[in-house]
């Protein structure tokens, strides 16, 4: 499937702003499922200083720096993309849990290894026995690893409500698995905590949904938003991705960003102002489906 995103932040300030610095994830990775046709990165102003390099986790990452005095602030990344479905894998015939537990400690092989950089607590991913016993409830003994991992996030889509209203960027894990409420990027770090408890190899991952019209209803545009899901390391097959907001093994209408440890390691913006007053934040987002080919 080929698709162009466009993705466009705005920024308002009560009063000018003498300098603005930001850091972007908004460009999409290449992965064996995708791959990147077109970036470009847009601007106004016009930044004095734009610099791209790759972060630890092989993400591109754009710095930019606006010097001058501005009241406003717009920022669009463009992309074209063709995404293709991922390997077809049975959750029954993968490794059972402890035997993945049992590879990650012992780490092998240069997977094993790489893959256990995820298993530990990370700055918005928190791990206490009340995360442990709900993601527990999901890998009974001798239950395998993807099999566990695909009713946890059965679990979370069906115990859980979609609320914009009931958390913040800054919402703990503890306190979304309290309430059952949130958004994607909550559910995506309950479900690493759970997963991360038990000493298995979770990461967080930034991108894009497509999301289909109602029946004889136009596509309103800029109406998307960014989305996040998780992926469960399965040693053998390597990383595979849940999306527990949607109880579903993503595929060819999930675009991915960016990955890391939780949401603070992949923002796809996230910066600094000087002076500026209040600001007010505008962000619109829109994922075209161009075709199956071209």
């Amino acid at each position: 499937m080929k698709y162009h995103v466009t993705h466009t932040t705005g920024y308002r300030y009560s009063q000018p702003a003498s300098l603005s610095q930001n850091e972007l994830f908004l460009t999409p990775r290449s992965t064996s499922r995708q791959q990147v046709l077109q970036t470009q990165l847009s601007f106004a102003p016009q930044p004095q200083y734009l610099h791209r390099r790759i972060d630890y986790f092989g993400n591109v990452v754009h710095v930019f720096m606006a010097e001058q005095p501005h009241s406003t602030l717009a920022l669009t990344a463009t992309s074209t993309v063709r995404t293709a479905p991922g390997p077809r894998i049975e959750p029954e015939s993968t490794l059972s849990w402890e035997e993945v537990v049992r590879r990650l400690q012992a780490h092998t092989t240069l997977e094993d290894l790489e893959a256990c950089q995820f298993i530990f607590a990370s700055p918005m991913v928190a791990i206490d026995n009340d995360i442990q016993a709900y993601g527990r409830a999901s890998f009974p003994s001798g239950m395998p690893v993807l099999a566990g991992g695909v009713d946890l996030m059965r679990r979370i889509f069906t115990e859980c409500i979609y609320d914009k209203a009931a958390s913040t960027v800054d919402t703990p894990v503890h306190q979304v698995l309290s309430n059952r409420r949130g958004v994607c990027q909550d559910f995506s770090h309950l479900a690493l905590a759970c997963l991360r408890s038990l000493g298995l190899a979770a990461r967080y991952v930034s991108g894009y949904l497509e999301t289909l019209p109602q029946p004889g209803k136009t596509k309103l545009v800029g109406t998307d938003a960014s989305h996040a899901w998780v992926a469960l390391y399965v040693p053998d097959e390597g990383w595979v991705d849940l999306d527990p907001t949607n109880n579903l093994l993503p595929g060819e209408r999930h675009i991915t960003l960016a990955w890391g440890r939780d949401y603070s390691d992949v923002a796809p913006v996230k910066g600094v102002v000087m002076g500026g007053g209040q600001h007010t934040l505008t962000v619109e987002v829109d994922v075209t489906r161009v075709g199956k080919e071209g």
